[in-house]
């Protein structure tokens, strides 16, 4: 059962579909108030929900890389039957997932917010079981509330299963052997107060990106889910504006 708030959405608006990916643990609901924007500037906006997302943690588990990746093609064909024009953005790992589509379908432009190539934790990743001894383990994950957020568009695990940590960790390697094939035009999305992912991550995309048009913009307030944050207006216009190039 999918949980409330944490539903795939469609916004219907124009010819330029806008292909929404949440991040890991996360679920549509963290991509629903950009959603309602890009839908407000005359695009169609179709937010996913990654498989073993959105429902309980042991689904989460069950799950691997390729399957999130395969949710990713299933909404880019869906968006193909009525989009002429295809752009994709993500948030965190999601943004990891809409840069890979990018190398392997058509797109317009892509968007990353908050994408993690350097983790602020990663010198507990040491810790981490070898995979086959971190099934069935899982590790309490607390997300704050943030003023003036709707609870429907904050939806996520309260614990994350230790073996997708291991699943993430492939999307992120797979991410940086592909970024020089990334050609279409990328804006990267990076706070400099997020609590995740380093800030060098952002310069890492941004420099080894094989786009020709790039452009990286700093936030200097918000954390990790910029979407959802302080600053998210700024954010909203900002992709606004990228994806209207």
């Amino acid at each position: 059962m999918i949980l409330p708030g944490a539903e795939p959405f469609l916004l219907p608006g124009g010819p330029h579909g806008v292909l929404l990916v949440h991040g890991f643990t996360g679920s549509p609901s963290e991509m629903r108030l950009l959603g309602r924007y890009l839908q407000q500037q005359g695009y169609t906006v179709l937010g996913i929900r990654l498989m073993g997302h959105g429902t309980t943690p042991e689904d989460l588990a069950h799950t691997n890389a390729a399957d999130w990746f395969y949710s990713v093609l299933d909404g880019y064909e869906l968006l193909r039957g009525s989009c002429g024009r295809i752009s994709s953005a993500g948030l965190s790992m999601g943004a990891l997932l809409a840069m890979l589509l990018g190398t392997v379908r058509e797109l317009d432009s892509t968007v990353s917010f908050s994408a993690p190539i350097f983790l602020r934790e990663a010198d507990n990743l040491s810790l981490l079981p070898p995979k086959p001894a971190a099934e069935g383990q899982y590790l309490p994950r607390l997300r704050k509330l943030l003023p003036g957020i709707p609870a429907d568009c904050n939806v996520c695990y309260n614990r994350m299963p230790l073996v997708s940590i291991h699943e993430l960790l492939a999307v992120i390697e797979e991410l940086k052997q592909a970024l020089p094939k990334l050609r279409q035009p990328l804006l990267v999305v990076q706070s400099k107060r997020d609590h995740t992912v380093l800030a060098e991550s952002g310069t890492y995309i941004y420099e080894h990106a094989g786009a020709v048009r790039k452009e990286l913009f700093w936030l200097a307030e918000s954390g990790h889910r910029v979407t959802i944050d302080s600053e998210r207006e700024l954010v909203f216009a900002k992709t606004a504006e990228f994806l209207a190039k």
